[in-house]
């Protein structure tokens, strides 16, 4: 199983061989999940924020809905899958509530991205949760996330003289953003009239100690924007888990009522 986006590779398991009589397990493929099971689809990274230029890729990400009776075997579904596509990588359901509880700032922007693709009935419910998954947490989450990238900027400075260039954009756009949640309550993740300030940035044609000072009145505007914040103090875990609830029950329902009624079809 491909590991999630920044994320750390588990260790690998030690290998047992199954007794000879052991049957195989029958979970179906992990792209066949993604092709058959999708619920919501949209586009991120540089299109979504309104830095694309003409060398942008397309990150393609999604959540799929792992039919609930895969759930009672002892080989569970996996909870994210990479793939079919270069550039896109998808979530169960389950496993992308859970992360958006937590604030994670990639999950979150998945949720609000302009671009959507697909949504089906489950999709638009899960869009209409949006509010649901924001909170104060997202102050430290996101700070905690940026501060990591900025040391890795800095450290480049030290090794080559010179930070990645589009990496530092991308932390000015998340600590912007950041800073605008907290401020209205809302998660707009198109940079709007700051496009070509922060391309400017990638181009390299601001001094690295501007963006620097860019970075610390953005950090300090957050921290500021924290304690007036609209948003509530944690989440809405009890809305979400009832919406988790409710789709899981819906999905045994109709996978368990499908065989009766292929029976009973003349």
């Amino acid at each position: 199983m491909p590991s999630e986006p920044g994320a750390p590779r588990p260790p690998a398991a030690p290998s047992d061989e199954p007794a000879p009589h052991d049957p195989p397990a029958a979970a179906p493929p992990a792209l066949a999940l993604v092709r058959d099971h999708t619920v919501y689809a949209c586009v991120t990274g540089s299109r979504a924020f309104g830095l694309a230029t003409d060398t942008s890729d397309t990150d393609l990400r999604g959540v799929f809905l792992a039919p609930t009776p895969l759930f009672w075997r002892l080989a569970k579904p996996p909870t994210h899958v990479e793939g079919p596509a270069e550039e896109q990588f998808s979530w169960e359901l389950e496993r992308f509530c859970a992360l958006a509880l937590r604030a994670n700032p990639n999950i979150l922007e998945c949720l609000h991205s302009p671009l959507v693709e697909h949504a089906d009935e489950v999709g638009r419910e899960l869009l209409a949760l949006k509010g649901a998954f924001l909170s104060r947490r997202a102050h430290e989450t996101f700070a905690r996330y940026a501060l990591g990238q900025r040391r890795k900027l800095e450290a480049d400075v030290r090794r080559r003289g010179a930070p990645r260039w589009k990496h530092a954009m991308h932390l000015l756009r998340l600590l912007a953003s950041s800073r605008d949640l907290l401020r209205t309550g809302t998660l707009t993740v198109d940079v709007g009239d700051q496009r070509e300030p922060l391309l400017a940035v990638k181009r390299g044609e601001v001094a690295w100690r501007e963006v620097e000072r860019w970075m610390s009145r953005l950090a300090t505007e957050a921290e500021e924007a924290r304690a007036g914040s609209p948003l509530p103090a944690e989440p809405d875990h009890a809305r979400v888990e009832d919406f988790l609830v409710r789709v899981r029950r819906a999905s045994a329902l109709r996978e368990c009522a499908a065989p009766r009624e292929s029976a009973h079809t003349p």
